[in-house]
């Protein structure tokens, strides 16, 4: 059970990692001016680790309970969106932000006995 419970962390884990590295590739998209310039390819790499990240983790883990954590994306998007980019981070989008986070920790946090 303790070595189930590990798996299931790490594959948590990784996720997590993947939604970040996506989430970092989507803002060097953004950022890039031309079609393909700097920026444009390393948020190709990014993109295709998180990628590889995701498939990696559902080694790790359930479907089901991994999956669901690629919304922690959402939330690294937004941060990035407001602090990198100065968009604005208004109430709304602070509610739904904490709603995603919730639902991932009840997601990541369910233990199957």
């Amino acid at each position: 059970m303790i070595q189930y419970r590990k798996h299931q962390l790490l594959g948590i884990f990784l996720m997590i990692l993947a939604a970040l590295s996506t989430s970092f590739g989507q803002l060097f998209w953004k950022l890039s001016i031309q079609f393909f310039d700097f920026f444009f390819l390393i948020g190709f790499v990014l993109y295709g680790l998180g990628a590889v990240l995701m498939i990696v983790a559902f080694k790790f883990g359930e479907l089901s309970v991994l999956h669901p954590l690629m919304s922690v994306g959402y939330i690294f998007a937004i941060a990035w969106g407001g602090l990198i980019l100065e968009e604005a981070i208004t109430p709304t989008i602070l509610v739904g932000t904490a709603l995603i986070l919730i639902g991932a920790i009840l997601v990541g946090g369910e233990q199957n006995e």
